[in-house]
């Protein structure tokens, strides 16, 4: 009989795994905060809330815009 251990994404070092949701958490929270303080209208705070789900497409985005790719 063996047993199988389930795979996860993370690694089994706690100090480093899953590092990337928590900065990934943190940055969908200050874009919500930033998006939604800007609204003038319930519309624009659901456009605000689309947009922080994808901030790090934005970030990428003006990252290579910048470095002119």
């Amino acid at each position: 009989m063996s047993i199988k251990k389930e795979k996860t994404k993370c690694n089994n070092n706690l100090a480093t795994s899953c590092s990337g949701g928590a900065i990934y958490g943190l940055g969908f929270i200050g874009a919500v905060v930033y998006y939604i303080s800007t609204v003038t209208s319930f519309w624009m705070g659901v456009l605000g809330f689309l947009k922080a789900i994808v901030w790090p497409a934005f970030l990428v985005y003006e990252l290579l815009k910048y470095l002119g790719m």
